[in-house]
């Protein structure tokens, strides 16, 4: 993997680990739907002025994408974890939803031709037993969990989808009107289900600026550069790390405690990193070595 993708994309799952502990705070001020959707409009309003001069779609057929796209990375997966938040901590919340990695080796081979070594996959179920390690058993089967693993399922999807349809448009322009579409159709079904409020306060206002600006700007742009440019299951093994973030952030910022089984699942999570990615020169039969970068 290219150095610039690799700072790239701990960048990124720094960002998108910390955005579960900065959006708990911020749903003290609104209803979750209606949050998420304010921030993803105003995100993608924002970058879709900043790319003006960008190289636009001019086939419907690519905007249809585009919508596609935003329905599942923005609504799909940012609905669900906005919801998940409302009864699980922030850790626990980041620690389901990054369990998309091994989906994504899954889809990727049967959807997209990819081939993987057995590394690879063992990497991939490293990194789930990971999770299921950091989980414990102290999660009770409730509605949170499974908006959780909800937003796994929508951000593998999206995730295969990028990779295919992806080339075919400016990373930017595709960052910028997937979230101004997936986040217009979580605002309607925000103020429809639970009505349009937001109490603003200066406390409140800092918070949907950094989830605006750097957890959704900033990091939707990073990840679709390294998507754009790297194999999906190679990038996708690092959103391991997001969870770890997560976890960290949701201690730092709400006093949620970390236990011994987060600190275990960790390591899993750093071999499953190093699993997926490291080189081989010859690969097992039936398995490509590398897929291009």
């Amino acid at each position: 993997m290219q150095g610039k993708s690799l700072v790239f994309l701990v960048l990124a799952t720094a960002l998108m680990g910390s955005s579960f502990a900065v959006s708990q705070m911020a749903l003290h001020y609104a209803p979750p739907l209606f949050l998420a959707g304010l921030r993803f409009t105003l995100a993608g309003l924002l970058l879709a002025v900043g790319v003006r001069r960008r190289r636009h779609p001019r086939d419907w057929r690519l905007w249809a994408r585009i919508g596609v796209i935003g329905l599942l990375q923005t609504a799909g997966v940012m609905g669900a974890i906005f919801l998940s938040l409302v009864t699980i901590p922030a850790g626990e919340s980041a620690i389901l939803t990054f369990a998309n990695p091994m989906l994504v080796v899954v889809l990727s081979a049967v959807f997209l031709g990819q081939r993987y070594r057995a590394a690879q996959w063992l990497g991939a179920a490293l990194g789930v037993a990971g999770i299921a390690i950091a989980i414990d058993t102290h999660l009770h089967l409730q509605v949170g969990i499974l908006y959780g693993l909800a937003s796994a399922v929508f951000w593998a999807v999206a995730t295969v989808l990028m990779k295919r349809w992806g080339g075919s448009v400016d990373p930017w322009v595709l960052t910028a009107y997937q979230m101004l579409f997936g986040g217009l159709a979580l605002l309607i079904a925000g103020g429809f289900q639970e009505g349009a409020a937001f109490h603003i306060t200066p406390v409140s206002m800092g918070l949907l600026a950094w989830l605006v600006i750097m957890a959704s700007i900033l990091q939707f742009g990073l990840w679709f550069y390294v998507l754009h440019h790297e194999d999906p299951a190679r990038a996708s093994a690092y959103l391991f790390l997001a969870p770890v973030f997560g976890v960290l952030t949701g201690w730092v910022m709400l006093n949620q405690l970390i236990g011994a089984p987060v600190l275990v699942g960790a390591a899993f999570i750093i071999a499953a990193i190093w699993l997926v990615n490291r080189p081989s020169p010859l690969a097992a039969p039936g398995f490509l070595p590398e897929t291009e970068t």
